[in-house]
């Protein structure tokens, strides 16, 4: 049984090749439609109850986000296509959602869809990351879905103390004293957390500079985080935490 595709997106010439890329592909999918914006996308959505969207974000009639935001029912995967827009890319990483950007690679697309069909194999549970995207969209209290082996984790961004790498795995120490274990790179993370308020001090740390206890100058530079955690400074990372640290 072929998974059924919908493709929303008011350029013509993306929606061609988006559809083209798609029957390239070797997954089991079906282009069932195209819309050319949000009106014409809920219909669509409501009339095929599809496994896959590929949304557009900005759209004359309103975007991407609007549309969901309008569905009751959002079963299906999503894989946001965009032009570069820092904040809306945000929002989807914190979410834990997926994007590709235009001018769309088919091995992205590949990659995106992969991940949609292993998803939707596994009965991946979709509210709680549209939920933390709506969240993210509308609030500045930022929400971040952190997924691991067995569940989804979400909480508040200012609620993280530090992250730590363990090889191609990250830990994520939070204010209350839990630790949340993920197999994704600290190096996913510090792109995903590129924000005022953290700072990759270390190859193996990313610090939330407001849980900073004190800096200790001996042995190299090491940092002391609220929770007694050190961790230390790397020299490459020295002159700008030293600039954070000053700003304080």
């Amino acid at each position: 049984m072929d998974y059924k595709v919908i493709i929303i997106d008011d350029e013509r010439r993306t929606r061609s090749m988006l559809n083209k890329m798609v029957s390239q592909t070797n997954f089991p999918l079906q282009v069932v439609e195209e819309a050319d914006g949000v009106e014409a996308g809920l219909l669509a959505i409501q009339k095929h109850q599809p496994d896959i969207v590929l949304l557009d974000i900005q759209m004359p009639d309103g975007s991407g986000f609007d549309l969901l935001d309008r569905l009751k029912n959002r079963d299906f995967q999503i894989i946001f296509v965009t032009a570069h827009q820092e904040f809306a890319i945000r929002a989807i990483k914190f979410s834990a959602l997926d994007y590709i950007l235009k001018p769309v690679e088919i091995e992205e697309l590949e990659s995106a869809l992969e991940n949609a069909i292993d998803a939707i194999q596994t009965k991946s549970d979709l509210s709680v990351r549209y939920e933390a995207l709506v969240n993210n969209l509308k609030h500045n209290n930022k929400r971040i879905v952190i997924r691991t082996k067995s569940s989804m984790y979400v909480f508040d961004v200012k609620d993280i103390v530090h992250c730590q790498s363990d090889r191609n795995y990250t830990y994520f120490h939070l204010n209350d004293g839990r630790k949340v274990f993920t197999s994704r790179t600290l190096k996913d993370y510090e792109d995903t957390l590129c924000l005022p308020d953290f700072i990759r001090c270390h190859r193996s740390h990313i610090i939330n500079i407001n849980y900073l206890e004190r800096y200790d100058r001996g042995d190299g530079g090491t940092i002391v985080m609220k929770d007694g955690t050190e961790i230390p400074l790397s020299r490459l990372s020295r002159e700008r935490f030293m600039e954070i640290l000053d700003s304080l």
